[in-house]
């Protein structure tokens, strides 16, 4: 019997474990380009955890060498019409307010490259932890195309100017400079990568769901909002979660010296 082949292989992978998801992009012969048949699967598969109460975290990995090149250049042109290209990139724009608006956080765990919207994702995610090996760019300045909706990521994770030299140059940045711009959370050995991640997972796995999911969702909010509005949009989320039964069994348990049980898991 032949070996299956990457055409034969499922291209995005989902394992759960301990109420963490861990999606895997596996199109490794390709540095695990964005297809329009990928943005689809990892489309649904976000739909679905969103929906999954018992799902408190998810993962991003890469298969491969790579975390994520980007979009795939080949069939792009392929299929040079600007309908096409109009659909594909707001097909990309959704997969990225997905992340932002499900109430679970997300980690990249980037142990390669992470170009173009490959870097658009990472930047998207609430959380990246990466290897001292990993390299990020938007390098579509090289190819004629300057990177505009991953300049939009990258102009909210990092400095304006830290932002527009990235994307201008086209060059690559280490993992200890994309730490320093606020691109990344932490930078680790490669054979602490996982450890990292489940450090970091199994931290808010013990928060209370409601929280996290009331606060992630107020402070995506609240950011494109004005100083005003962003402290009436803070203080009506704090009375709601104030009122949540997590709330007051934490603060009890905090009096009490003890370990909080949260009742919503």
């Amino acid at each position: 019997m032949n070996a299956p082949n990457e055409t034969t292989l499922p291209i995005l992978l989902r394992e759960d474990s301990d109420g963490v998801a861990r999606l895997t992009l596996n199109r490794p012969g390709q540095f695990n380009s964005l297809s329009e048949e990928l943005l689809t699967e990892l489309q649904a598969a976000l739909d679905a955890i969103a929906r999954d109460a018992s799902v408190r975290v998810v993962v991003i990995a890469g298969a491969g060498k790579a975390f994520c090149s980007g979009h795939d250049l080949k069939q792009m042109r392929a299929n040079h019409g600007k309908a096409y290209m109009q659909k594909l990139f707001r097909q990309c724009g959704r997969v990225m307010m997905t992340l932002i608006e499900m109430p679970q956080p997300v980690i990249a765990r980037v142990h390669g490259i992470a170009t173009a919207a490959g870097c658009q994702l990472v930047a998207m995610c609430d959380l990246a932890v990466a290897v001292h090996e990993a390299k990020f760019a938007v390098s579509g300045i090289n190819l004629g195309l300057f990177c505009s909706t991953p300049s939009v990521a990258l102009g909210r994770a990092m400095g304006r100017k830290q932002a527009m030299e990235m994307l201008l140059t086209g060059e690559f940045i280490d993992a200890a400079e994309a730490q320093r711009r606020g691109l990344i959370n932490r930078v680790v050995a490669a054979d602490q990568l996982d450890a990292e991640v489940k450090k970091l997972s199994d931290s808010i796995v013990a928060k209370s769901a409601v929280a996290v999911g009331m606060g992630k969702q107020m402070f995506y909010r609240q950011m494109e909002m004005g100083l005003e509005g962003a402290y009436q949009l803070a203080s009506e989320t704090m009375a709601c979660n104030m009122m949540a039964e997590d709330a007051g069994s934490g603060i009890d348990a905090f009096m009490a010296k003890r370990k909080p049980e949260w009742k919503h898991r």
